[in-house]
């Protein structure tokens, strides 16, 4: 059984909640019919999950994926079935900023939740792990495809390799039903972190402000709508048992890259925006060009980004504009 009927009264666990995919995902579970637990570290009001009132259907358990022991009483309270694994220290600049901080969430976040799953792997039916086009690290020719070696070097990436290795170990060694997604640049209403390039262009827009650029804005990037990415995940959720997706990990792309200059120009022209940007190249422990290639995700999972990039802007600025009004 696949699509709207499976999720019906699933026990779903998200970690990770609160951020823009956890948001979004946690919404489609509900409207879906699932019995959504969420580990909350920080309520932010201003979070989708909150502010949409979503958080009200869900069972809340407070604590970090750096403690291994909220996360076992976690999955073993709710009986969890299913678990999305999301959450992550997922600014570059932070990481670079502190590697310490960034390592002991994404990667001993990772393995203390892969430990607690495989305590419970009585209960535990499917394990999806979001990893990055990071954790490629920089190759000679692109699009990524997920047969390349994970070789991140900055301090972001290899968090990111770590998980992807970690994951792949518990399955393998464990029996740990993993899965593992690596998409792109996700964007969407519900990104509240303002360094990254399209919530911050969007806000300094609406401010009537000169957006401003990390890098020298010819970096190129794969932007991927936020509704695409929930979809992807419970896509591989209603897989998570088929031989062809368990262990496997799998790449989401519109396989459109774009680069900075690109998305905000985009932006400027949907806002009807004459400000230009503030290139300031000064951006440290980024990759130039990545993107991926999605064909092991079509022709394995029938997935295909449906969202344009005008119609997902749109809707995340109409987003934007609500929340700053």
């Amino acid at each position: 059984m696949t699509g709207h009927d499976f999720w019906r009264e699933r026990r779903v666990f998200v970690t990770g909640a609160t951020g823009i995919v956890g948001s979004w995902l946690v919404r489609e579970l509900l409207g879906r019919n699932a019995n959504v637990a969420v580990l909350v570290r920080d309520a932010d009001p201003q979070s989708e999950l909150l502010r949409s009132g979503d958080i009200q259907r869900c069972t809340v358990f407070n604590g970090t994926v750096e403690d291994l022991w909220t996360l076992e009483r976690a999955i073993s309270l709710h009986e969890a079935e299913y678990v999305f694994h999301l959450a992550a220290q997922t600014i570059v600049g932070v990481a670079h900023r502190n590697p310490f901080t960034t390592f002991e969430t994404n990667v001993r976040g990772t393995y203390n939740l892969l430990e607690a799953c495989r305590i419970h792997t009585s209960l535990v039916r499917g394990v999806i792990v979001a990893s990055s086009d990071k954790a490629y690290g920089e190759v000679d020719a692109l699009p990524y495809v997920e047969t390349m070696p994970l070789r991140g070097r900055h301090p972001y990436e290899v968090s990111k390799s770590c998980t992807d290795l970690i994951a792949t170990s518990y399955c393998h060694s464990y029996g740990v039903p993993v899965t593992i997604a690596r998409c792109g640049n996700i964007y969407g209403g519900g990104d509240l972190n303002w360094s990254r390039i399209v919530p911050g262009t969007i806000r300094s827009l609406l401010r009537r402000e000169r957006p401003s650029l990390r890098s020298d804005g010819t970096f190129r990037r794969d932007y991927i709508y936020v509704k695409d990415v929930a979809r992807a995940y419970m896509l591989l959720g209603e897989r998570a048992c088929d031989p062809a997706v368990r262990g496997e990990a799998f790449n989401f792309s519109d396989e459109s890259p774009l680069s900075v200059l690109d998305i905000v120009n985009a932006i400027r022209r949907l806002l009807g925006s004459d400000l230009e940007p503030d290139v300031r190249n000064v951006a440290q422990g980024e990759i130039r060009d990545q993107y991926l290639s999605a064909a092991k995700a079509r022709e394995t999972l029938n997935w295909r980004a449906t969202y344009d990039l005008d119609t997902a802007l749109r809707e995340t600025i109409a987003w934007y504009r609500a929340l700053l009004a």
